[in-house]
């Protein structure tokens, strides 16, 4: 399985920004070294602050790939050279896993004018400056780095680097090497800022401008600085009592804002489920603080008694409670490795064995209820990819996991023991199933059980700060598994066809940063880490939306995924306090006693994206005239809406409740599974039963049929596409040296460089294995495509280089953008005999379901919306995915002609799309009319559509365009009264189908 990345809007818009910040290359420079062809050209502001770039991104949406791209679009200009500083090792291992793969390498390469262009990307670390041999030389990737010239057009330079290389001690502010860069430079420092860099800082909140990496930072004398992270650094402001905190942005503000709120709102990130088992009163009474905790004394406080522990006394000493032998162990830690802190909770009860053991079996519970529903995909009628299921345990002591001699601590032991009986369990509901997507599971899972019991198990791992470099082979054979082979631990079968059946991963808080998978479902904490982490960076692990076993990434509204989080009982206030991290991070800080004016820049903006003549004015006069502020903007203490009383703040939280949408995380979004389980909406059942008959039309599966001219087209496409008459698609691939000359320039002996050919050999593929890929991914026969090669080839006098991995994607990528365009009118939905299950529907009972998950019917909640006969499920409350047009066509009341109305929920009808998945439309409508009723579709979308909205509008329009005759009519809406003014007209019988279908 191949990773498949795929740019979403939010990435889109990041890099949008970017390049509008950007101020670009200073062409008309005077500066007399602009053209040293080892250095970036001059930028425009080079090395002002105010022209840095600070783009904010929350964990798990993206922000690598966001700057990977960066680099690429800058190359565009001649900018080749770029220094990535990230904190930590780990976050530097997984940015360059993320640079170097195959899929970001193969993604980038297929990008319109990226095509020829490759990341040379150069990584440092600590080792690399030790003495060899005597001498003291330059870390070959440094030197690679610094003498890359600019004359290779088609190479970025990347340098990759932690904080802890710019430490004064490190080798990278020495001077005494036996060797120079650039002809004379003795200190990397100075080698790379004549190189006059533009460098990326990821998670500038670990580098504020006042500490000394940063200082560092700016002896490179970057040109540009662009920071990318969730958090930025704070800094004072003022003085006196006009002091105030303020967060440190180059310009006063990101140029670019994707903050936690909008992650989990929108789903572009996993929504999480908190879990905790319980204890007893008894034991939760039983709760010690640390007072104090030096490097040779411990001193806990419970009823206001102290208890001292000094190193290796043993803490049962002060309750029997603390089982285990647990010691403090000095330097602020006990003998499980818990870092200790001022004021940290312990509860005595929760370091038992048997506690623990709690953990993971709700952990392993957890895990095979995510993983049945990810691998049977029922919700998608059990035929779409199936997804893998992974799950992490934090653990506090590396000796419970691995014993002395390659035997196994207690931990791996019970976690086989509570695993094997939960898959015999499994093993024996499965053993008899009829249904293929079932049977197949149960091999998955007999496969796990044998690999369990092998003498070298292959179904869990481990990796520890202790394992880096370790000469165990089955244990780096682990550590590769998790660190490095990310699709093979996304993959359920290997080349072989044998399955893999790795999916429980155990580490001590090495893998908290730095490292992700996207397909973690799971994630289990057997002890408080004790450490400041955010918990949004604890949970950060587990929030990217998975890969299903094809690559593609599944996004919320197409299958919706959640983690599970498990913490201990002493961490119980995890949930609330993860979600007041989530909405500390709001745009703006709402005032409950005025509408302040960042309150009405907010809504101002967000109405817009749906009314563009919507402005402050529109807004006030709005409030004003339902008495909701005074003159001075004031909210009025007291106010009568619709026969209810409330406060002037919650009546504008009432009309425009976007405020609290881009301030609050949704309730569902962030659980404590325990108080808030999952939230279900019962459908009304007689309003449902008006729409029984048209149902059973759109129950049935459909299958695309395209028109018989297609497979004509797609060969006349093919044919158009291998004459390759701009000489973009038959390409030569060719590794590429540079060859370096002493030569004579005003006296100085200077390096010259210059690229030439490799040994003049060119990549290529064998042909055989090109025909077949070529035809695996354009459905094209393979006769007709070798006849085609033939030609090609000969059209290129026969040179056999054309043949590589470039030309192939080139073909594949262009021929399938035409085609896509070419075919998006050719085709029809033809009805098969047999109906598909819904998220509304079962087609096995061939009736509605009782009730649906709230989420698939909107994020966002109105506790206040009034009920309503006709609507298709029990209200309040009111689900609903946007404020402007969604919520105003729910609340809007409708005449008596509207017999049944209401929003459809995700994969309600799940119309097949000619581009693969499935779509369904957001509104319908029961209208009764004098001969038959009538039905109307509607889909809501913005104003100002994105690219992809006018493809779901021509998908969607071909499918009911099929049901004219049923009395089915479709239209894409972008505000209320549009909706409203097309009802009207079919209730007076003055539509005209053809307006109302294009």
């Amino acid at each position: 399985m191949k990773i498949q990345l795929e740019r979403l809007p939010h990435q889109v818009a990041a890099i949008d920004a970017i390049n509008q910040a950007f101020k670009g290359v200073d062409v008309n420079t005077k500066n007399p070294d602009a053209g040293y062809i080892y250095a970036n050209p001059i930028l425009k502001y080079a090395g002002n602050e105010k022209s840095y770039i600070d783009i904010k991104m929350e964990t798990g949406t993206g922000k690598t790939f966001v700057y990977t791209q960066m680099m690429y679009e800058m190359h565009k200009q001649g900018i080749f050279k770029f220094v990535i500083v990230v904190p930590t090792p780990s976050i530097k291992e997984g940015t360059k896993n993320f640079i170097i793969s195959d899929y970001a390498r193969q993604y980038f390469s297929g990008v319109p004018g990226y095509e020829n262009v490759k990341i040379q990307l150069n990584t440092i670390n600590a080792g690399d400056f030790k003495n060899k041999r005597g001498r003291r030389n330059f870390p070959a990737q440094l030197s690679e780095f610094v003498e890359a010239t600019r004359q290779n057009v088609n190479q970025i330079q990347v340098l990759l680097i932690n904080s802890g290389m710019l430490s004064k001690n490190s080798g990278m502010h020495k001077s005494d090497y036996d060797q120079t860069l650039l002809g004379g430079e003795t200190n990397p420092m100075n080698a790379i800022a004549a190189t006059r860099p533009v460098i990326i800082i990821d998670e500038p909140h670990r580098f504020p401008r006042n500490k000394v990496t940063y200082k560092a930072i700016e002896e490179m004398k970057p040109q540009l600085i662009v920071r990318f992270g969730a958090t930025f650094p704070q800094t004072m402001t003022g003085k006196g009592k006009n002091k105030r905190t303020i967060i440190d942005y180059y310009r006063g503000e990101p140029q670019f804002t994707l903050n936690a709120i909008d992650s989990f709102n929108q789903g572009l990130v996993k929504a999480i489920d908190i879990n905790y088992p319980e204890i007893t009163e008894e034991e939760a009474s039983r709760l010690y603080k640390v007072k104090s905790v030096k490097a040779k004394q411990l001193v806990l406080s419970r009823n206001g008694k102290d208890y001292p522990v000094n190193v290796n006394e043993n803490l049962a000493d002060v309750d029997e409670g603390f089982a285990g032998e647990i010691t403090y162990a000095g330097g602020k830690k006990l003998s499980n490795e818990l870092e200790l802190q001022p004021d940290m909770k312990l509860i005595p009860g929760t370091f038992s064995q048997n506690y623990q053991d709690e953990i993971i079996q709700q952990a392993i519970d957890r895990h095979f209820e995510a993983e049945v529903r990810n691998f049977m995909r029922s919700e998608s009628g059990g035929n779409a990819p199936k997804i893998k299921t992974l799950s992490l345990f934090f653990i506090d002591s590396i000796a419970s996991f691995r014993g002395p001699e390659h035997t196994k601590g207690w931990l791996a032991k019970h976690f086989e023991k509570m695993l094997t009986k939960k898959l015999k369990q499994l093993i024996k509901k499965y053993e008899m199933s009829i249904e293929s997507r079932e049977k197949e599971y149960c091999e998955f899972l007999q496969a796990t059980l044998r690999d369990l019991n092998a003498e070298h198990q292959q179904v869990y791992a481990g990796y520890f700060s202790e394992d880096r470099g370790s000469g165990d082979e089955a244990i780096q054979a682990e550590v590769d598994d998790i660190l490095k082979n990310k699709e093979k631990l996304l993959s359920f079968k290997d080349k072989d066809g044998n399955w893999i059946t790795r999916r429980f991963l155990f580490s001590k808080w090495t893998l908290r940063e730095g490292w992700d998978n996207p397909n973690v479902f799971v994630i289990a904490k057997l002890r408080t880490s004790g450490s400041e982490i955010s918990k949004i960076q604890e949970v950060g692990r587990g929030l990217r939306l998975p890969v299903d076993e094809t690559g593609h990434r599944v996004q919320q509204d197409e299958f919706e995924s959640r983690l599970a989080f498990l913490i201990g009982y002493d961490e119980r206030d995890f949930a609330q306090t993860l979600v007041n991290q989530i909405n500390e991070d709001a745009p703006i800080e709402l005032n409950h006693d005025e509408l302040t004016d960042a309150m009405i820049k907010l809504i101002v903006e967000e109405r817009q994206k749906s009314d563009k003549s919507f402005d402050k004015d529109k807004l006030l006069k709005d409030l004003d005239a339902h008495n909701v502020i005074t003159r001075s903007n004031e909210f009025k203490p007291d106010v009568e809406i619709d026969g209810s009383k409330m406060s002037g703040y919650e009546a504008l939280i009432y009309f425009y409740p976007e405020v609290e949408h881009r301030t609050k995380v949704s309730s569902e979004k962030v659980r404590d599974h325990k108080q808030h389980p999952t939230t279900k909406v019962k459908l009304r059942k007689s309003n449902w039963k008006q729409l029984e008959e048209l149902w059973k039309q759109l129950s049935k599966r459909q299958m695309i049929k395209f028109d018989n001219d297609v497979n004509d087209l797609a060969q006349t496409v093919a044919e158009e596409i291998f004459k390759d008459n701009e000489n973009k698609i038959f390409v030569r691939q060719r590794p590429q040296m540079i060859k370096q000359k002493v030569v004579t320039k005003n006296n100085q002996a200077v390096i010259q460089e210059s690229p030439t050919d490799y040994e003049n050999n060119y990549l290529t593929m064998k042909y055989g294995s090109f025909l077949k890929k070529l035809a695996t991914q354009t459905d094209l026969p393979v006769n007709f495509l070798h006849q085609q090669m033939i030609a090609a080839i000969k059209r290129l006098n026969g040179n056999k280089d054309y043949i590589n991995e470039r030309t192939l994607g080139n073909l594949v990528r262009e021929f399938n953008k035409r085609l896509n365009e070419r075919i998006k009118n050719s085709y029809s939905y033809e009805p098969l005999k047999f109906a598909a299950s819904t998220s509304i529907y079962d087609a096995k009972k061939k009736e509605f379901v009782d009730e649906i998950s709230a989420n698939d019917l909107g994020v966002y909640s109105d506790e206040r919306a009034t009920n309503d006969d006709k609507y298709l499920y029990d209200r309040p409350p009111l689900r609903y995915d946007s404020a402007n047009p969604e919520l105003k066509i729910l609340k809007r009341t409708y005449d008596n002609k509207i017999v049944a109305f209401g929003k459809l929920p995700k994969r309600a009808i799940k119309i097949p799309r000619y581009d693969n998945g499935t779509t369904t439309p957001d509104f319908i409508f029961k209208i009764e009319r004098e001969r038959k009723p009538i039905y109307l579709v509607i889909e809501t979308k913005a104003a100002n559509m994105r690219l992809g909205d006018e493809t779901i509008r021509v998908i969607q329009k071909t499918y009911f365009d099929k049901l004219k005759e049923s009395g089915v009519y479709y239209q894409m809406a972008t505000s209320e009264q549009e909706v409203h003014d097309l009802i009207n007209k079919l209730e007076n019988g003055e539509e005209d189908i053809n307006d109302i279908t294009d």
